[in-house]
């Protein structure tokens, strides 16, 4: 195949599967995808659409691997780092995840959604204090958005830290009063269990109340 037709080739199977995508026939989008990987391994923005297509259909082990090629072909590809972690989060695989997300803001510090998907990851692997931070980052980013506030303040009551996590709810209260009302009736209700924990295990309790991201 020449070089152009190679082109056009590459130019009718893209426009196929946006087609594809656009009237949700996602089988046939996937199939079309990879038909173009298969002509070009290397084109990313294909490889990362058809693993958010994988992603999509629940197949997570066919996203991860679309995703762990394209890190491999652009290892400096932020985006790509973070959606991998994603993935790895949603299969439980807290260290394959955080290492993910890590690189992400790494690679791009201002990727907020990769700081609250640290913060998560090290909540659920009991990192408390390492959450506070990340958390802190995604809300310096983001200062009007609800989720890493809410996390925040909840991360700071199950560490016993209660004048901290009021102060987060009064600041949330200023702009979003359905979210602040959630952190209020939760921080009321909920009891500080990694200070329990601690009481009882000498250890950080992993089960921390979250709310996620619509």
């Amino acid at each position: 195949m020449t070089a152009i037709a190679r082109l056009m080739t590459r130019i009718r199977l893209r426009c196929l599967a946006y087609a594809a995508v656009l009237f949700k026939r996602t089988p046939e989008a996937i199939g079309v995808y990879r038909q173009l990987i298969t002509l070009a391994p290397h084109d990313a923005v294909a490889r990362a659409a058809l693993g958010n297509l994988y992603a999509e259909s629940d197949d997570l082990t066919a996203a991860v691997r679309e995703f762990e090629q394209l890190v491999e072909i652009d290892p400096l590809a932020a985006d790509a780092w973070f959606n991998l972690g994603f993935l790895h989060d949603k299969r439980e695989e807290l260290g394959a995840a955080e290492r993910c997300f890590r690189k992400a803001v790494e690679l791009k510090p201002s990727l907020d959604r990769a700081w609250y998907g640290l913060g998560l990851v090290l909540i659920r692997d009991g990192r408390l204090d390492a959450a506070i931070d990340a958390f802190n980052r995604n809300i310096k980013l983001q200062p009007f958005s609800p989720y890493g506030y809410y996390q925040l303040g909840m991360t700071y009551h199950h560490l016993g830290r209660s004048s901290d996590a009021w102060k987060v709810y009064e600041r949330l209260a200023e702009f979003e009063p359905k979210f602040s009302a959630t952190l209020k009736r939760d921080l009321q209700r909920t009891a500080p269990r990694a200070v329990a924990r601690q009481r009882d295990e000498g250890s950080v309790s992993k089960e921390v109340t979250t709310v996620e991201a619509v």
